[in-house]
């Protein structure tokens, strides 16, 4: 954590930071734009913020798109902020966020971990039923080829779609599919209203990427849920699960045990 906190003393850093958290996913052009310094300088502070895991990059094409990265941040919540009323804290943050900052504009979610492991048992954990239900709380099954089904499996509810697809699989490098459909047993499963089971039913199916990168004697795991209408529920959603669910898979790999069940 050393590192996060060196990057985080520099104003100029945290003026970074900010710029994404406002609009996320831009590219080093449109982070000098706001900023009254040299390209060059610009460059070396995102090389240190990402460096520390602050920001992630994902490469789209020719450009390289910059996105805060939660993990650090979430680490830290778990280290300290957990000791204290968390009921207490999430109201004043949501207060203090509803009253200072405006909606980010970003249509998806980026997440990336370095995980003591190896590609071939990362990907295993992310495709493997036994592994899944241990972490995530679902069972998948597939034979994980581009352009196969995929059935969900979670808590008693089975999740089938012709839409439900792999879209991408290259074993211990990338894996993607299409996400699960928003069925009204599912709904009920997990508690949601009717208001918001029929925001999510209408809503464009997204999909969510996993890039695999050996960098030492760890994994580097992006995660991109992104195809989100805008305004979407659906994505507000998997921003409040996705840093759990990649918590507990990397505390699986790296310790035997995943996290204790947040419910």
């Amino acid at each position: 954590m050393d590192e996060v906190f060196k990057a985080l003393a520099d104003p100029s850093r945290r003026r970074l930071l900010d710029d994404l958290n406002a609009r996320n996913g831009q590219t080093l052009r449109e982070l000098c734009a706001g900023l009254d310094m040299a390209r060059q300088s610009v460059s070396k502070h995102l090389d240190v913020l990402e460096a520390a895991n602050l920001v992630t990059t994902v490469r789209r094409g020719r450009e390289k798109l910059h996105y805060v990265n939660a993990e650090p941040i979430n680490a830290i919540a778990e280290r300290w902020i957990d000791r204290y009323h968390q009921g207490r804290v999430d109201a004043l943050a949501d207060l203090k966020k509803a009253l200072e900052q405006e909606p980010m504009s970003t249509d998806e979610f980026v997440y990336t971990s370095y995980i003591r492991t190896t590609p071939e048992r990362l990907w295993r954990a992310l495709t493997d039923p036994v592994f899944t239900k241990r972490y995530w709380g679902c069972e998948f099954t597939s034979d994980w080829k581009p352009g196969s089904t995929m059935a969900w499996e979670q808590l008693g509810v089975k999740l089938e779609d012709p839409e439900q697809v792999i879209l991408e699989s290259d074993p211990y490098r990338r894996l993607s599919y299409t996400w699960h459909t928003f069925t009204p047993e599912f709904a009920k499963s997990v508690g949601l209203d009717d208001d918001v089971a029929a925001k999510l039913q209408a809503e464009s199916r997204s999909k969510v990427t996993f890039d695999l990168e050996p960098v030492g004697d760890t994994v580097k795991l992006t995660v991109v849920h992104d195809g989100f209408d805008p305004g979407s529920t659906a994505l507000e959603m998997v921003k409040g699960g996705w840093p759990s669910i990649l918590s507990s898979l990397k505390t699986l790999l790296e310790t035997g045990e995943p996290l204790p069940d947040p419910a």
